[in-house]
């Protein structure tokens, strides 16, 4: 699956607009990270945990995005967006969206 944050696809043509694709996980942090991530506010420096956290929700979501494309027939997904939020203390929203589209 072709994936573009552009909403052309530079050498491609497409054919048809499916619609709205998405992904969305919520995740929570571990009880060792919040306790990590609070001694390293001490001194500075990245949160390499709340980092990890992260890429893997981002991963997670993407990937459901992409089933969520298949299921539709898409070969590419134009205009992707992510975006993020807390949704109560200890937890984190990851949605990825975009237009699902067939190429010719």
């Amino acid at each position: 699956m072709k994936i573009y944050t552009t909403d052309t696809i530079e050498g491609e043509t497409i054919e048809k607009s499916l619609g709205l694709v998405q992904g969305a996980v919520v995740q929570s942090k571990h009880i060792g990270r919040d306790i990590m991530a609070g001694l390293k506010t001490i001194v500075g420096g990245e949160i390499a945990g709340y980092t990890e956290m992260l890429q893997n929700a981002r991963s997670i979501a993407t990937k459901r995005m992409i089933e969520d494309a298949q299921k539709i027939g898409a070969d590419a997904i134009v205009g992707v967006r992510f975006g993020s939020s807390s949704l109560m203390a200890g937890s984190a929203e990851i949605i990825v969206y975009g237009t699902a589209v067939k190429l010719k």
